[in-house]
């Protein structure tokens, strides 16, 4: 190169864009939390979320204009949606992955199920497309998430959801509830522990009356999980610092002041620009750098979301873990899924007898702890109650209620027997001897006056017994086709066969048990006999107060007589004497022999009730509905799910394989930190 050769000056080589320029620090962070990064976004891509797991995240919320959209252009280098009112109309999630091998940056977009790829011109109108195809055309908000994963050099690792910004008052085209809409969103994104809570503010209002602030912390009281971005520090400097450091609104993790670009300022110009506000405008250089810019932002956000990842990776594997374990359970607790005939017959066989088996434990044996678990049972209710002594028929067990029942039978015969002894004694034994006679010796009640009273009371007997009939096999009834209706609640059609046949079958017990207990009556009515002792010595016991009743009955207007009680006399004034002591002599022969007939009647009741229950529950029930039933592939169409069981076993099906691969996504991380050593945190 000859001396008048002016020197060669090469062009200076451009700088790296100043948010690519880390501190090693933030370099660090994401060299060792990217495999980390990878797995929580694996499982986001899985949907684990859906199945209550959630995942640490940072949530960017802000009131409508605050500038949300503008930090995330500068955090992830390219160009989001803008306009007026609402840009953001549903979560947009933002992958930022560094790649500093990358020829050129990739992005891509996901919602409904697909992928659609394009670049960094177009990704503002790919955004729109995609946001209109979620929620449609117009400024309606939706909770469906629109992803966007950008990888490329000098953006740090971070997942950030962007979600609507408030605003109260719905612009044309907006749904009048646009504010309550968007509240719930945003809600239920940052009220989860493990949410990191990003509050975009601009300087130039006061942080206390901002909507984004009195959410988060309805969430977050103490501000422990929320970091602030300030945004317009150049439109708004006065008053700037003495905002960030009074901390007015608790924000625990600080306040990071920025500018964002400007017009057509690049990435570049506006970082350079950034940094000379805040070194030159004499108000905001007073600021502390750890606490303006970008470059700032992103490292705090990287570290604030390595720390969150780190200390809720084992709480994740935890609820992946029982959820799995949960959903396992639950499917294997479905009935089979019936492929065929045979199939279905045993699916049957197995309904019958576990509701058999049940109806056994709790009608035969007494066996009530078994149903103390199962909440869709009626009698369980019952059960509850009757043991907290409640005496109220309704609400005892079936069991409880046919013994309740009979007792009160029995305490209403003897109830009407004990008032008649009393009121108009021997009235009714005069008036039927009066009847009766007949030749024969005058001191010897004839048979057939004893016949005749015992007829009478038995007819008494016999008036009141359909009504006991029907209450004991109503109450039979309600537990075999709860019984019934449990053990099949998965197959409708099933159950309406099993009804029909278990209200044909009790009618058939009412008839058999009517017809069996007037048989009774009949035999009651034919003749007198007993071989119960207690017979003879309660009738001893009340003919030894013959003479002390006769020598005072026509002087008293009652008499007390022992088993009897005082008895009213006045009517007996007038009536032969002789009359009076067979009238007498026939009292006290029925009163024993009465109180025995009863007896012997209610336990007849309590023990046909008893054998056909039996008799129900281990023959003549599956054989109705064996009836019903009857005829080919019937079976078979009766059990068919009903259309919420399909639908629960998909899904059943769908989140055990969405579990286990999440599951395997932790344990593989987990594998690699056992054999590379300890994770450093």
């Amino acid at each position: 190169m000859g001396d008048d050769q002016a020197p060669v000056r090469s062009e200076p080589e451009p700088k790296p864009p100043l948010v690519a320029r880390r501190p090693p620090l933030a370099a660090s962070y994401n060299d060792r939390m990217r495999p980390l990064l990878n797995v929580i976004e694996r499982l986001r891509n899985l949907m684990v979320m859906e199945e209550g797991v959630h995942l640490p995240t940072i949530v960017v919320v802000g009131d409508q204009s605050s500038g949300k959209s503008s930090v995330l252009e500068s955090l992830a280098g390219v160009n989001l949606p803008r306009g007026q009112g609402i840009c953001t109309r549903v979560p947009l999630i933002m992958q930022l992955q560094e790649n500093p091998q990358a020829d050129r940056p990739q992005l891509y977009l996901e919602f409904n199920g697909k992928v659609v790829p394009t670049d960094e011109d177009n990704i503002a109108k790919a955004i729109n497309d995609a946001t209109d195809e979620i929620a449609g055309h117009g400024k309606g908000v939706s909770n469906t998430p629109l992803t966007l994963v950008i990888e490329k050099p000098g953006i740090p690792d971070l997942t950030m959801i962007d979600l609507p910004g408030m605003t109260r008052v719905p612009v044309h085209g907006q749904p009048e509830n646009i504010y309550e809409q968007i509240s719930e969103i945003i809600m239920e994104y940052i009220r989860p522990e493990e949410s990191i809570i990003l509050n975009v503010l601009s300087a130039t209002v006061d942080f206390s009356t901002c909507e984004s602030i009195r959410m988060s912390q309805m969430v977050d009281k103490t501000g422990r999980r929320t970091l602030a971005v300030v945004t317009k520090a150049d439109k708004a400097p006065e008053g700037l610092l003495e905002k960030v450091t009074a901390d007015d609104v608790n924000i625990g993790l600080g306040y990071v002041c920025v500018r964002n670009r400007i017009g057509a300022e690049t990435y570049e110009e506006a970082r350079l620009e950034e940094a000379k506000l805040f070194d030159t405008h004499p108000l905001l250089c007073k600021i502390e750098k750890s606490i303006v810019g970008v470059p700032v932002l992103a490292q705090k956000l990287t570290q604030i979301q390595a720390t969150m990842m780190a200390k809720y990776l084992p709480e994740i594997v935890t609820k992946i873990n029982d959820k799995l374990d949960t959903n396992i359970a639950e499917l294997e607790r479905m009935p089979k899924n019936l492929s065929s005939v045979e199939d279905a017959m045993m699916a049957f066989m197995e309904i019958m007898g576990s509701a058999k088996e049940s109806l056994r434990k709790f009608l035969l044996r007494g066996e009530i702890d078994e149903f103390l678990d199962e909440k869709d049972m009626p009698c369980v209710k019952m059960m509850h109650s009757y043991r907290r002594f409640n005496n109220d028929e309704k609400d005892m067990p079936c069991t409880a209620r046919l013994v309740q029942m009979l007792n009160q039978y029995y305490d209403e015969l003897r109830n009407w027997t004990e008032y008649n002894q009393t009121t108009n004694f021997l009235l009714e034994e005069t008036e039927v001897l009066e009847k009766a006679k007949g030749i024969g010796l005058p001191d010897v009640p004839p048979q057939t006056a004893f016949l005749t009273l015992l007829q009478r009371k038995v007819k008494e007997i016999s008036s009141q017994l359909p009504s006991l009939v029907v209450r004991v096999w109503d109450c039979i009834e309600g537990v075999v086709i709860q019984a019934l209706m449990r053990h099949s609640e998965n197959y409708p059609q099933l159950q309406s066969s099993m009804r029909r046949a278990a209200s044909s079958l009790i009618k058939k017990m009412k008839g058999k048990t009517m017809n069996r207990m007037m048989k009774i009556i009949e035999m009651e009515k034919l003749t007198d006999y007993t071989c119960n002792p207690e017979y003879l010595l309660e009738r001893n016991k009340l003919m030894n107060q013959q003479d002390h009743f006769f020598n005072r009955y026509r002087n008293y207007s009652s008499v007390q007589l022992e088993g009897l009680g005082a008895v009213d006399t006045t009517h007996l004034w007038y009536h032969d004497q002789q009359l009076i002591r067979l009238a007498f002599h026939l009292k006290m022969r029925m009163t024993p022999y009465w109180k025995i007939v009863m007896r012997r009647f209610v336990d007849m009741v309590a023990l046909h009730l008893r054998f056909s229950v039996q008799n129900l529950v281990n023959k003549e029930m599956e054989k109705e509905i064996r009836c019903e039933l009857s005829g080919p592939g019937i079976i078979k169409r009766m059990m068919e799910e009903k259309p919420e069981m399909v639908e629960k076993r998909k899904k059943l099906n769908k989140n055990v394989k969405l579990l286990r691969e999440s599951a395997e996504v932790v344990a593989q991380f987990m594998n690699r930190i056992a054999t590379d050593g300890d994770y450093d945190r």
